[in-house]
């Protein structure tokens, strides 16, 4: 569609969002365009955009493609339209103006600046400052550690819940790990939270001595997976679900059921924007692995006192 001018641009419900270079390879061993990408956020905004309300985004930018430069942007460009919603974040020394997304047309707005990733805070807007998500983001040292990642995911998952009493949930972040999530009550602030997920990290590693790690240093970790717990801080990121990433094929972080990660034939990037309507068929059936995660929230005044127990 093109206005009368012959430019580009998208109806996407009530808002057109105007269109460059649609035909720009983004994924150059895919043949993957700007159009393509494009395409994949407003199909996909159904789905994704839960995910994502009320949290401020930070965009991972690749003007010239996945070979070219990384731009990872957190304010709003000066050229955003008035339509495209924003949060001011706090920071040391200022403030951030960061971007939210709350409608397809947002999505499709970000796709034409070549925003392949999307990462998310861990809080929304109304209370920026206490964390409603915790994340392990369980990370090997190659690509061919993945099968370990899976039994580390499972054995964490264990300890979430019989010992702790909490219902976790887990995704692929479309890289080389996994991310173990819980959805917490936004009651305490960043640092407890951290704390938190560093006590239940040393309980796992201490459950499978020398295949995992929480030593932050890359020379130290050897060839163990690292289970990284810094992402729960104030206005860290993680990547969104249903997110691209910025890699051959253009892999999707995608969530999964929990039966899905014993199956040896699970791939960190099994699924891309070209078979992502294949697993949401699938999931039709199967239903979304997420459902209810609202209802499973978490203060964490029990499950501190338990972990201590379990030092």
């Amino acid at each position: 569609m093109a206005d009368t001018a012959g430019r580009e641009q998208l109806r996407v419900g009530r808002q057109t969002v105007p269109l460059s270079n649609t035909g720009k390879v983004l994924f150059p061993a895919d043949g993957i365009t700007k159009g393509d990408l494009i395409g994949y956020y407003r199909d996909i905004a159904g789905v994704m955009l839960p995910y994502l309300r009320d949290r401020p985004l930070s965009l991972a930018r690749y003007p010239e493609g996945i070979t070219g430069e990384r731009i990872f942007q957190k304010n709003v460009g000066r050229h955003f339209p008035d339509w495209i919603p924003r949060a001011e974040v706090d920071k040391a020394g200022g403030e951030l103006c960061q971007v939210l997304a709350e409608k397809p047309a947002d999505l499709v707005y970000l796709a034409n600046q070549a925003s392949i990733e999307l990462h998310s805070v861990l809080s929304r807007t109304g209370a920026l400052h206490q964390p409603d998500q915790l994340i392990f983001d369980l990370d090997p040292p190659d690509e061919d550690r993945f099968g370990d990642v899976r039994t580390v995911a499972l054995r964490l998952r264990a300890i979430l819940a019989d010992d702790l009493g909490l219902t976790s949930y887990v995704k692929t972040t479309g890289s080389r790990g996994l991310h173990v999530e819980v959805v917490l009550s936004p009651q305490e602030d960043f640092d407890a939270v951290r704390d938190f997920a560093h006590q239940v990290a040393v309980v796992l590693c201490a459950a499978l001595p020398g295949l995992v790690t929480v030593e932050p240093r890359k020379a130290a970790r050897g060839d163990r997976i690292y289970a990284d717990i810094m992402r729960n801080g104030y206005a860290q990121t993680a990547v969104a679900p249903y997110s691209v990433r910025a890699r051959p094929g253009a892999p999707v972080a995608v969530p999964l059921h929990w039966d899905e990660v014993s199956d040896p034939q699970l791939s960190p990037r099994g699924v891309t924007i070209r078979t992502i309507a294949s697993r949401l068929d699938q999931l039709a059936s199967s239903g979304d692995p997420w459902a209810g995660m609202a209802r499973h929230r978490y203060g964490l005044a029990r499950p501190q006192r338990l972990v201590r127990g379990l030092a």
